[in-house]
């Protein structure tokens, strides 16, 4: 079994071999080439990023302005309400004469 295990460890190290010069042989690029279109696909990436960020920023800040926009405007319908339902109650108040304790 030992000697099965170690043939087996033998095979997996010359597979090893074999595709490292298959790939070497078959490489597109070089290794500076390959380091330099990597260098530059993550500056693509990292700008894009940034770009992608500044823009989710803004219209992060246009929701915001324009929540603002109708928070105000609903604390103003609420005031406006709250005025005219207190001058109807005083109207109405101011009218009824006052109640009789008998």
């Amino acid at each position: 079994m030992a000697e099965r295990d170690s043939n087996g460890f033998l095979w997996f190290l010359a597979g090893l071999g074999v595709g490292a010069v298959v790939g070497v042989l078959y490489a597109p690029k070089s290794g500076d080439e390959m380091r330099d279109l990597i260098r530059s696909r993550a500056q693509e990436g990292s700008e894009r990023a940034r770009h992608q960020a500044r823009r989710v920023r803004e219209q992060a800040s246009e929701w915001v302005d324009r929540g603002g926009d109708v928070v105000n405007q609903q604390k103003e319908r609420f005031r406006s309400a709250y005025e005219a339902g207190r001058q109807a109650y005083n109207e109405t108040t101011a009218g009824a004469e006052p109640a009789k304790n008998i």
